[in-house]
């Protein structure tokens, strides 16, 4: 919620990294002051990469050494800008493109590889003059935004927690409706097919300007896979589940250039591999990956695990008690709210 004290407005951001980052972008143009806050993890993960570009536009921010709380103070017009990332992070690009609709000349921004273009797409929708070409886009001022009526294709990133249960739960055939296939989204379809799921999208068509399907997922022999940069950005928040996954697979599993997850609601490199090592996989971290030795039809062992308070974790591990002999228990399981509120009962549905 937003909370004027003393003539300033306070935005509590919560565990919300799009939260903050995205509406950096938006309250730098405005003729105000704002402050963004968060809780405990978010007041941990690093503002400052979209501190810099915003600052480069002219933009009056200052926050904790690069943590929140940001102090805004926004100002119109903001400088055109010709950025170039040297990371692929949806996040920070949105924040520079909201940044560009109050801007004094078109703002163009560079990436290593394509990241999630939903907010270009939704910027089009609403009548901004975006340009896509490869990992360029470039967004011009816009005085004015035509009102969309918008309809949120399901997460991708929710449904592959079962996407994964489907997959390693011998005898499961499960259809998973209206889920967004966004093509910066859908690194994980591709990399199982790669490695021999019997995945397929059925019911494909647009909402939104979204591309939308029902994903039909079976019970399969799967085989290792290497996953580097260029899939990275198309599947990062679903890695702790795509560890899973591999443990299940046939061969040695390699994910690098994913470094990124040291930096997420957890060091998700250190708690998937410390985690998944008391369930008995055999589970090595690297400083920017992971190397899964895999077994397909191999048990895991129930064990007490902790989520570190990350949602993604705690799904990831009540995901792997499926198929561990014995109880797991999963502290402070409940943090799977910030993203799913309904997921265990979702999961104790299907498990019927």
């Amino acid at each position: 919620p937003c909370k004027p004290q003393n003539g300033k407005y306070y935005i509590y951001a919560g565990n919300s990294g799009t939260t903050a980052r995205l509406l950096s972008g938006i309250l730098v143009g405005q003729n105000f002051e704002t402050i963004i806050t968060g809780d405990d993890s978010l007041s941990k993960r690093p503002m400052q990469r979209v501190i810099f570009p915003l600052s480069q536009m002219g933009a009056d921010i200052k926050s904790n050494d690069g943590l929140l709380p940001l102090i805004i103070n926004g100002r119109n017009p903001l400088k055109a800008l010709n950025y170039e990332s040297d990371k692929s992070t949806a996040q920070v690009k949105s924040a520079v493109l909201f940044a560009g609709l109050y801007a004094d000349g078109a703002i163009t921004y560079k990436e290593p590889v394509k990241s999630r273009d939903h907010s270009e797409r939704m910027l089009k929708a609403f009548g901004v003059d975006v340009r896509v070409s490869s990992n360029f886009v470039t967004v011009y001022p816009a005085e004015r935004l035509t009102a969309q009526d918008i309809t949120v294709p399901g997460d991708i990133s929710s449904a592959a927690f079962f996407i994964a249960a489907a997959l390693i739960v011998p005898d499961s055939n499960l259809t998973i409706k209206n889920v967004g296939v966004n093509p910066t989204r859908d690194g994980l379809i591709e990399v199982l097919k790669q490695m021999g799921a019997d995945i397929t999208l059925t019911n494909i068509r647009e909402i939104s300007q979204e591309p939308v399907c029902d994903i039909v997922v079976k019970y399969s022999k799967l085989k290792a896979a290497d996953i580097d940069a260029s899939l990275v950005p198309r599947m990062i928040d679903e890695i702790p589940v795509f560890v899973l996954i591999a443990t299940q697979s046939d061969g040695v599993t390699r994910i690098s250039d994913a470094k990124e997850l040291r930096v997420k609601e957890s060091d998700r490199i250190e708690a998937v591999t410390c985690q998944f090592k008391k369930l008995g996989a055999q589970v090595e971290s690297l400083e920017d990956g992971f190397v899964i030795n895999g077994n397909s039809g191999f048990n895991l062992t129930g064990a007490v695990v902790d989520s570190f308070g990350d949602h993604r974790i705690a799904m990831t591990l009540a995901v792997a008690s499926l198929i561990s002999e014995g109880e797991t228990v999963i502290r402070d399981s409940h943090c799977v709210d910030i993203s799913f509120p309904g997921f265990y009962k979702a999961l104790r549905n299907i498990c019927r």
